[in-house]
């Protein structure tokens, strides 16, 4: 994707020119199901991914190769990869944390592999017992082996936008870290606002500062809606030059190690917001939404995603209907 196209949609002048079009990391096989209570069956978990891919998906994390003892929701990997087999045009990642994890994965038949790091100490203790320091460490090896034997690497850094123990994390931190992280050879940085208390300004500030050092192409935003500002804080960075936005079918996900922590962004309310501005993603909103029954149907809720209950709201309204009528 050339991140110079730019289409000439514009709204009123005030975002400037935007991308043609943006990729959609899909995460709710992962960081939504590791924080669902229910543990899907495995052949659930494939029905899901395989709703994803109809739907149009082509970057989808399935799963992580982290101890079961730490995420008994995701101790099945190698047999959901298994299921799912290989899907033309569709990458499916996984989360990484060592080498063991790494050795896992490739025998799987993974292409690309997912290291996290966390941008405040506190929550890096908590999440996975390492200091920064040490969570750099093990991602440098990780992505120096996974370099080595072909495969591509992505970052996630935590708690960009504020700590749950800490609060405010300092910009420059954020800045040193993702800059570490590209001189492994991490051909993107996922950051995360994990406990979604960011804002559109802060946003814009964290990018600002950190296009100062690393190219836009190499960022993606994975937004929390916690309070309600994770479209707003994508907005920014679509104006931005952003062209990749981690987001879960329904909303699913949060992380155990940040409480109040609401699910990710919605895919279906992300993906009408970009194709109501011109901007394709290469995903059929309708087919979307029949994942989104799907995951609701499997995890036996409602799922937070407001596109997904307007559109499931209006099916029922129509066979309400049609069914007064006959």
């Amino acid at each position: 994707m050339d991140s110079n196209e730019h289409s000439s949609t514009r709204l009123g002048g005030w975002l400037g020119s935007l991308p043609r079009r943006v990729d959609v990391y899909e995460v709710g096989p992962r960081d939504g199901l590791q924080n669902e209570l229910r543990t899907l069956p495995t052949r659930d978990k494939a029905r899901l991914i395989e709703a994803l891919v109809a739907a149009g998906e082509q970057r989808i994390e399935v799963t992580s190769f982290v101890s079961p003892k730490w995420i008994p929701q995701l101790s099945d990997a190698e047999e959901v990869l298994r299921l799912v087999g290989r899907k033309p045009g569709v990458t499916f990642s996984a989360l990484v944390p060592n080498l063991k994890g790494l050795v896992r994965a490739r025998e799987a038949g993974l292409e690309e592999a997912a290291v996290f790091i966390s941008a405040s100490e506190a929550h890096s203790k908590k999440n996975i017992n390492k200091t920064i320091a040490e969570a750099l460490e093990a991602s440098r090896e990780v992505a120096t082996a996974a370099t080595q034997a072909g495969m591509r690497v992505r970052g996630y850094l935590s708690t960009v936008w504020g700590c749950p123990y800490e609060g405010h994390v300092p910009v420059e931190r954020v800045v040193d870290i993702c800059r570490q992280l590209v001189d492994m050879g991490i051909y993107q940085l996922s950051l995360g606002d994990t406990i979604g208390v960011g804002t559109p300004r802060q946003t814009e500030e964290i990018l600002s500062a950190l296009m100062k050092h690393i190219p836009v192409e190499k960022l993606a935003l994975h937004l929390h809606d916690t309070r309600g500002t994770a479209l707003a804080n994508a907005l920014v960075g679509l104006s931005a030059g952003v062209t990749t936005f981690d987001a879960s079918i329904g909303g699913l996900g949060g992380c155990p190690y940040a409480p109040g922590a609401a699910g990710n962004l919605a895919t279906e309310d992300a993906v009408f917001m970009f194709h109501g501005m011109g901007v394709e993603t290469g995903i059929n909103l309708d087919k979307l939404v029949e994942a989104g029954e799907l995951a609701q149907e499997l995890i036996g809720r409602k799922l937070a995603g407001k596109y997904l209950q307007a559109a499931l709201g209006e099916r029922e309204k129509r066979a309400s209907r049609r069914a007064k009528t006959t």
